[in-house]
């Protein structure tokens, strides 16, 4: 027993681990490739769903099955498939998951609004300055808060996912303007160093755009679900 225990001890790893998710460098590097016209389409289609994403609601939310179905279809065919023509394997997946959305729209909201619930506490958990290795944590928490808020009140799960994505593609924008016009590195640096800055930034404009749209859906006679 100690001899396969000295064995195991010294062998070599056979692979190194992945290193851990950063949000600040995902930000960054998609923020670093949007040009001009990109980050002002992003700020218009972002200010659009962060206040009048009840309206649109369905159709959001099949575009982000869609989107989820394409990652799928990537992944596989970059790790299992390797087909000639990558592009058919994600836009099947894509189609798929964007048709088996329609019929199970409202529990996919729910799920959406779900998430987004784990993204709005896992920023918080960063912005607060809590451990990393303990993100998970506060993800979880908001995940299932906002799992029962999206599967009790579903208007609720409406306003989570679609202020998330307006606020996301909003800020994007905004953050690579920003970027565009000030000292090389200097915004990069400094969203760096302050850890509340990112979620704050991505954050304060999704709870304004819950306020806002509560009020419009509480105000609009013709809304339903």
């Amino acid at each position: 027993m100690d001899l396969w225990l000295g064995i195991l001890a010294q062998a070599e790893p056979v692979g190194e681990a992945p290193p851990p998710f950063d949000p600040a460098d995902f930000i960054w590097q998609n923020v670093s490739g949007l040009g001009l016209i990109e980050a002002l389409t992003f700020i218009a289609f972002g200010v659009v769903c962060l206040f009048y994403g009840w309206r649109v609601f369905k159709i959001l939310a099949v575009i982000c099955f869609a989107l989820v179905g394409m990652i799928i279809g990537v992944w596989i065919d970059q790790r299992l498939v390797h087909a000639q023509v990558p592009i058919w394997l994600p836009t099947i997946f894509a189609l798929m998951s964007g048709f088996f959305a329609v019929p199970f729209l409202r529990w996919g909201v729910s799920v959406l609004g779900a998430g987004a619930g784990g993204v709005l506490t896992a920023g918080a958990w960063i912005g607060l300055g809590l451990p990393d290795v303990y993100i998970w944590a506060g993800a979880l928490i908001g995940l299932v808060a906002g799992g029962l808020m999206s599967f009790i009140v579903f208007k609720s799960a409406v306003m989570l996912f679609t202020t998330l994505g307006g606020s996301g593609l909003m800020m994007m924008g905004f953050l690579a303007i920003m970027q565009r016009y000030s000292e090389a590195g200097h915004l990069e640096a400094m969203t760096r160093e302050q850890r509340w800055f990112l979620p704050a930034f991505f954050l304060v404009p999704m709870v304004i755009g819950m306020i806002i749209q509560n009020k419009f859906i509480k105000g609009s006679q013709d809304w339903s679900v």
